[in-house]
């Protein structure tokens, strides 16, 4: 098993020691699970009790909580903690770093001999393709990428240096997507758009199939969660900027746009030709209506249904009608005594008549 001083931890990440520099860390845990060779970080105050009964090793915490955890070495704990003006970020690039420094090293990259690479892709240095994998003719896959296993980059598709896609993905024609990118197992990205112009047949309604010729535009430092699926435009593209991170099966319709940021947590639907701002955020099972826009810097609640669109920045919330969060909630609880007030407002009548 794989250890680290705190000392080394230190010297990557920064932060200010409390107690010895020489304890030996092997895993990062919850402060509630955490043994003696663990790492585990504090960032919520309220949780500060738990400062004097966790077991680990090392702790990371605020500088608030920098005179507690003294006092939990000056009680004779053989441990250390670390200071830093944010335990979340810190524990956020401590993950990065172990699973860098920590993890068994991977093979080098390589094409493995069950994948199929059509003779005229390009491919970057230090790129591996999984077994299985398939890499269609005009594609373009960057420096130090990585291919997983039955994995698809069809034709003329781009992907940027140190992208990687996860086992199954599916990543269609003409898509491309930036540098420094995920996208999980299972997603699909530039499958058709839900395009049918209706007309009269023999039998009632049929559907005729109107093609999707835009593509799907990802940028840099995307990550896109499992079963997720992004449907190309159906005469421009679907755009998703940098640095927004999307949740496990979430659908994004064609020509949707997405600004630079925003986060998408899973379950949620947004409609055709919908456009969300930048540094926004959408909570799990939301629904967003299509051909409406989204301003910067918007909050949508859990399952709300956003059914025209916001000019304002804040936090909208509800499932019908959809409204700032505030209003939402006072609305809310005062449904919750609806029937009493009801069953009052009826014995009141009977005493008046």
């Amino acid at each position: 098993m794989k250890q680290a001083l705190v000392s080394d931890l230190i010297a990557a990440l920064g932060g200010d020691l409390v107690g010895a520099s020489d304890v030996a860390i092997s895993a990062i845990a919850p402060l509630e699970d955490a043994g003696v060779d663990a790492i585990s970080f504090l960032s919520n105050p309220k949780y500060e009790a738990q400062l004097a009964t966790t077991r680990a090793g090392c702790v990371i915490v605020h500088p608030k909580q920098a005179e507690a955890a003294a006092a939990r070495h000056g009680a004779g704990t053989t441990a250390s903690c670390i200071v830093t003006p944010d335990p979340y970020l810190y524990f956020a690039r401590l993950t990065q770093w172990w699973a860098a420094h920590m993890r068994k090293p991977r093979a080098a990259p390589a094409i493995h001999p069950t994948a199929t690479v059509a003779a005229d892709a390009v491919i970057g240095r230090d790129v591996e393709v999984g077994p299985h994998a398939v890499v269609e003719s005009g594609a373009v896959l960057g420096d130090g990428v990585r291919i997983g296993a039955h994995t698809i980059v069809e034709q003329d598709a781009r992907v940027g240096a140190q992208t990687r896609l996860e086992p199954h993905v599916v990543f269609g024609r003409d898509c491309v997507i930036g540098e420094r990118s995920l996208i999980h197992s299972g997603a699909v990205i530039g499958a058709d758009g839900f395009g049918f112009a209706p007309t009269k047949g023999e039998q009632g309604v049929e559907w005729v199939k109107i093609e999707q010729l835009g593509a799907v535009r990802i940028g840099d430092g995307v990550d896109i969660g499992a079963n997720t699926c992004i449907d190309r435009g159906a005469l421009g593209d679907t755009v998703i900027a940098d640095g927004v991170i999307i949740d496990n099966l979430v659908q994004i319709a064609h020509n949707v746009k997405i600004g630079r940021g925003t986060a998408i947590a899973g379950a949620v639907a947004i409609a055709g030709s919908a456009e969300i701002g930048a540094n926004c955020i959408v909570a799990g099972a939301a629904r967003i209506n299509g051909h409406i826009k989204i301003t910067d810097g918007v909050q949508i609640g859990p399952t709300a249904n956003i059914s025209n669109s916001i000019d304002k920045p804040g936090a909208y919330a509800g499932m019908w009608p959809f409204e700032d969060a505030a209003s939402w909630q006072k609305n809310a609880a005062a449904l919750r005594g609806l029937y009493e007030l009801r069953q009052r407002v009826r014995a009141l009548e009977k005493k008046t008549t």
